[in-house]
């Protein structure tokens, strides 16, 4: 692994898909990295956090970033009121916990922090870029509530606006069964613009926003959009099935909930990285049957 400018980083949310890879990545670079914990700690590297009563901003002194990948599951549906209470409590109370912490520290670290590409909601033949705003819906809300109550650290905050992140345990965790099953198709029209960015890619642009000290927005979303269809498509040749029985608009958001249907599945967005790419970041997998392949046995 390259060496790496930083020192020492804190993570929140490092047992999860895009955490625990960071943490993995951060280390082979030989990067101190302090995990903070909801359990009591079971080793050196652990600080336990949110279940008491306030996060000593000690535990944050010192680092050069701390990183904020907290939330429940957007994946799950349907999103019902109790559960998407649930995903605005499990994302914005850490983040507020982190922002206040590092507000008090007289040296602040870098504050990178979680978001997501539904920031833009559904917005037809327009590129979105890090410099318009939020859109409509559920997930665009939360979204813009969650960036502001980032912003509370301080002037050094990165908002991580990811895309659907192409893995089993993520965009790929519904989709799997049901092309296995013979049951794929297009939803909606299948014609909406998809952003998605590919494991790997997404665990290295969070790495990047670390090593160039980025602030700001930053879309974390491959540079080529595709289609719900053409996504469809290339997930069912890669698992050898078909891709023909069509789910209308309609029967989609009666079964999982209008949030979830519009929100997940039948958002057209086309969303740029334009400052990772204004960055100098470089992506390794930015086709999408490649990036497929490489996280879904053929």
């Amino acid at each position: 692994m390259p060496a790496s400018s930083l020192s020492r980083v804190v993570v929140a949310g490092s047992s999860g898909l895009l955490g625990s890879a960071l943490v993995d990545d951060l280390r082979a670079s030989g990067v101190e990295v302090t995990r903070l914990v909801r359990r009591a700690p079971s080793a050196a590297d652990e600080a336990r956090w949110l279940d008491v009563p306030s996060l000593d901003p000690a535990v944050l002194a010192g680092a050069d970033a701390v990183v904020n990948l907290c939330g429940a599951s957007v994946g799950r549906f349907p999103w019902t009121p109790a559960y998407r209470r649930q995903l605005q409590g499990s994302r914005l109370s850490p983040t507020r916990v982190l922002a206040r912490a590092i507000a008090q520290l007289p040296e602040q670290p870098l504050f990178v922090s979680a978001s997501a590409a539904g920031f833009y909601g559904s917005v037809q033949g327009r590129a979105r870029t890090e410099s318009d705003p939020a859109g409509t819906g559920f997930l665009a809300g939360l979204c813009a509530e969650w960036e502001e109550t980032a912003r509370a650290a301080g002037p050094r905050v990165a908002l991580l606006r990811t895309a659907p992140v192409v893995h089993p345990d993520a965009v790929l965790r519904p989709l799997i069964p049901l092309t296995k099953a013979g049951v794929s198709g297009p939803v909606g029209s299948g014609r909406q613009t998809w952003a998605w960015i590919s494991y790997a890619d997404a665990v290295r642009a969070i790495r990047h926003v670390l090593e160039q000290r980025m602030t700001g927005p930053v879309n974390l979303a491959a540079p080529v959009a595709t289609t719900y269809n053409d996504f469809g498509r290339a997930l069912a040749a890669r698992l050898h099935r078909p891709f023909a029985v069509p789910a209308p608009a309609f029967a989609v958001r009666t079964v999982l909930g209008r949030d979830f249907a519009d929100d997940m599945l039948l958002i057209d967005a086309d969303v740029v990285p334009a400052a990772l790419e204004a960055s100098g970041f470089a992506f390794t997998q930015p086709e999408l049957d490649v990036a497929i392949a490489a996280v879904v046995p053929g």
